[in-house]
């Protein structure tokens, strides 16, 4: 697999039918890896009635079942592999909160492909040799840290591993420091600025000009609002350990308008989540992922949860693979609000930039009888009275209704009362449980 050692940019203006040709070649090897390798897979493809030679052509690849997270759930924690455990350079493991941790593994190449694919990914964004990364995402378990750390040093950049937490000192690293690249949650990155301005610092004026920002869904609203805020373009980056980490896909600093989605490394489908049949290009639905080129933790068909549309609109950019556009939310983070389904990611693209209101909000989930009930907690971004945070709840519930169709209880809390984060910011509080 030498072929993936090289960050080579001539892959990005692939021309399309060439990048049909390499998928084909290399998902017969990754089908025929994980049935020898992976006895989940065997048993898998053999309920199915598939084999690997039965893929002649990338529409065959339908045939082939679903992967889920509990697979890796009940395959804990290095039943999934398909290379010796004591092969493997690294484990990275999810945080389990919902149950046991998803276990992944990475061989030696494995790591050298997500190095490859994040120095890719961050020239995209725009990053340079030469640049100073601030790199904000958490170290450890969590892939952001790492995959973001071996990406920018792969690109010849300068990082400061200073990941998350501290958010003083980050803003005295990054007026110390000068960086032009700053890695992280966009929630956490909201609290960096908000806590340079307590401090009198106006990010604005400091060299930092580029935002790489993921690991949870965000809207455009809020892409504003970090650029006001931080004085940089923002732009956003996909990945889940399951298939790689960070580096899956990443929008491009020229159009700033879907993520390019590497597909000499993976091949991209999106399913109808209830019937789980393939929808057409720019249509929503689920991201499914197969990976083309790992070792150690081959992915058929995963599906990712995550509520997007594939677009094949050509990039000014210049780079031929098709484009991941916005998450808009994952199906299992989905509610269901007296028949309404909403996302998170809907109502932030309400409230972001609403006069007197912070870009800071908690859904907090009950029950109401068989019915579940909805209070969205908002926080003011000055004092207020009684009769003003009275009125200010009154609109923000009527722009709700009105854009998302959901009727909900709001409270306008005071400044700093909604929990702020220093990675993935938890953005649902379900008390049903």
């Amino acid at each position: 697999m030498t072929d993936i050692f090289m960050f080579d940019r001539t892959a990005e203006t692939m021309p399309c039918d060439d990048i049909a040709a390499l998928q084909c070649k290399r998902v017969m090897n990754t089908l025929g890896r994980a049935y020898e390798k992976v006895p989940h897979y065997k048993r898998a493809f053999d309920a199915a009635g598939v084999k690997p030679d039965d893929f002649k052509t990338l529409d065959d690849l339908q045939r082939f079942p679903f992967t889920v997270k509990t697979d890796l759930r009940d395959n804990y924690p290095f039943g999934m592999f398909a290379e010796p455990r004591e092969t493997l350079m690294r484990l990275h493991a999810s945080s389990g909160t919902t149950g046991k941790p998803t276990v992944v593994g990475y061989t030696p190449a494995d790591v050298e492909l997500w190095t490859n694919l994040m120095a890719r990914s961050l020239a995209c964004a725009g990053a340079l040799p030469g640049d100073i990364v601030h790199n904000a995402y958490g170290y450890g378990l969590f892939t952001g840290g790492l995959g973001a750390h071996y990406g920018a040093e792969r690109l010849g950049c300068t990082v400061v591993p200073v990941s998350g937490g501290g958010t003083e000192r980050q803003v005295i690293l990054l007026e110390d420091f000068a960086a032009r690249v700053i890695c992280a949650t966009p929630s956490y990155a909201l609290n960096i600025a908000e806590v340079a301005a307590r401090q009198g610092v106006d990010l604005r004026t400091l060299p930092v000009s580029i935002g790489v920002f993921g690991a949870e869904p965000w809207s455009d609203a809020l892409r504003g609002e970090l650029e006001d805020k931080l004085g940089l373009k923002a732009v956003d980056i996909y990945g889940l350990s399951e298939i790689l980490g960070p580096g899956v896909a990443m929008e491009c600093h020229v159009e700033q308008a879907g993520l390019h989605a590497w597909e000499d490394h993976f091949i991209f489908e999106t399913i109808d989540p209830e019937t789980l049949e393939p929808v057409p290009d720019g249509e929503p639905g689920e991201l499914v992922i197969t990976t083309l080129t790992k070792e150690a933790l081959p992915m058929v068909r995963y599906r990712t949860r995550d509520i997007t549309r594939l677009s094949d609109e050509p990039c000014s950019c210049g780079r031929t693979h098709r484009r991941i556009l916005r998450i808009t939310g994952r199906d299992d983070d989905m509610l269901i609000i007296r028949g309404v389904n909403v996302y998170p990611s809907q109502v932030e693209a309400v409230l972001v930039g609403l006069p007197g209101i912070a870009p800071h909000y908690q859904f907090v989930v009950t029950q109401d009888g068989p019915m579940t009930a909805l209070r969205v907690e908002v926080e003011a971004d000055a004092a207020m009275d009684d009769d003003a945070r009275t009125a200010k709840a009154a609109e923000v519930q009527h722009h709700i209704k009105s854009i998302v169709g959901v009727t909900c209880e709001v409270a306008v809390m005071d400044i700093g009362a909604v929990p702020r984060s220093e990675g993935k910011a938890v953005r649902v509080r379900d008390l049903r449980k």
